[in-house]
């Protein structure tokens, strides 16, 4: 079986040093990597200690020589079957959001025709100024994957987001991506994420603490291996990795059942992962409702559409359906319980653990069917949506 080629790109940050350990392990798994330096790069690790390591030539230079056609940033581009930039600077992902094409490496990007993943390295106030988010958002809305930095004392000194994954994470990806690709092409997906909020007065809500990170992970997930993933988004201010088209922004619950009844048909699978409200304010005042020390006020709540039951139960019902339990005691039987009521074809029960779960990178989750529970423990969010969607594969199969 033939190699597959990755071309890694390095750019001008402290963490290029990584980029070695990173292109060693790349190696170990049998990737055949040429780089490219950018002329900031070449400031902190030379082209012979790449070419060292990779064996093979190490390109810099727009304009080469010993290229009689002139054109190697096409070649490159075809040649490899990913391209990974590993650090990805803040000017860098600029060149790559708004198709600037002034050096090698980014010329073979605007001239790529293969999947791009990034791994952002950068002072924290780099990352969080609002044009490196920007820009970041249209990268990803444009296809390109990303490994989220860390969050770490950083070279400079200071302590915040901007440290770049470590290898390890970055080469899971890597191997992630040529191990999923396409698996799930054919499947359509609408997933449901975050939480919706029910409006007491035009200030005032009633809400939970879901942040969506799960969903988001899902979706993502899903997405990178082929699947048509619309994602129905409730209050999430969590950066979302699919195309902006892709993303139905809600509010409250109604919004969400409205935009699940439009979007339902075709669908081979639903997942509804929102923390969705189960009551309403009937009494919704128009007006701010003003505190008094001699009254108190009482709120009337009516039920909101059970939007699991409303897809489980309907005559168009996706192939597999699953659904999320979120429960502070008795896990497995409410979460059994419900997915008879709502005629889903599994349940991820989630252990609320206090809150902690909340906003977390991981979770304890059960998976349950009709025929079995399956402890997974407490893993990452990330694990959760592998071996979600292999869930979903096995399904897609049958």
């Amino acid at each position: 079986m033939p190699q597959n080629k990755i071309l890694l790109i390095i750019t001008g940050s402290v963490a290029a040093y990584k980029a070695m350990d990173l292109l060693r392990l790349l190696k170990k798994q049998n990737f055949d990597v040429t780089c490219i330096l950018t002329k900031a790069a070449q400031q902190f690790i030379t082209p012979l200690l790449a070419s060292s390591l990779s064996g093979n030539k190490t390109y810099n230079e727009l304009f080469d020589s010993s290229d009689e056609l002139g054109i190697e940033h096409i070649n490159l581009s075809r040649q490899n079957d990913l391209i990974v930039v590993a650090p990805a600077t803040a000017d860098f992902i600029a060149k790559i959001a708004n198709g600037y094409a002034d050096d090698l490496a980014s010329n073979v990007i605007l001239a790529a025709n293969k999947k791009i993943i990034i791994a952002p390295a950068m002072n924290e106030k780099m990352w969080d100024n609002s044009a490196t988010q920007n820009n970041i958002a249209k990268a990803v809305q444009s296809g390109v994957l990303m490994v989220e930095p860390e969050s770490d004392i950083l070279a400079c000194g200071e302590i915040g987001v901007g440290k770049m994954a470590a290898p390890e994470k970055i080469c899971e990806k890597v191997c992630d991506f040529f191990a999923n690709q396409n698996r799930l092409n054919g499947q359509k997906i609408l997933i449901t994420g975050g939480s919706t909020i029910e409006a007491i007065d035009p200030v005032r809500f009633i809400g939970n603490h879901s942040s969506g990170k799960q969903a988001i992970a899902i979706a993502q997930t899903l997405h990178e291996m082929g699947a048509d993933v619309t994602f129905i988004a409730g209050n999430i201010r969590e950066k979302i990795a699919l195309p902006q088209h892709k993303i139905i922004s809600v509010k409250s619950a109604v919004e969400m059942f409205d935009a699940v009844q439009n979007n339902l048909a075709g669908s081979n699978v639903f997942i509804a992962c929102a923390a969705v409200a189960d009551f309403r304010v009937k009494n919704y005042s128009t007006q701010k409702i003003k505190k008094s020390a001699s009254s108190s006020v009482t709120l009337e709540l009516e039920p909101n559409p059970d939007i699991l039951q409303f897809v489980g139960q309907n005559t168009n019902r996706p192939a597999l359906v699953i659904g999320f339990a979120a429960e502070s005691e008795n896990l497995e039987n409410y979460a059994r319980d419900k997915l008879h009521k709502k005629n889903c074809d599994l349940i991820v029960a989630n252990n609320i653990e206090n809150g902690a779960i909340f906003g977390s990178k991981n979770t304890q989750a059960l998976f349950i069917t009709k025929d079995q529970t399956q402890d997974l423990g407490k893993i990452s969010k990330t694990q959760l949506a592998k071996l979600l969607a292999e869930k979903i594969m096995q399904n897609s199969q049958t």
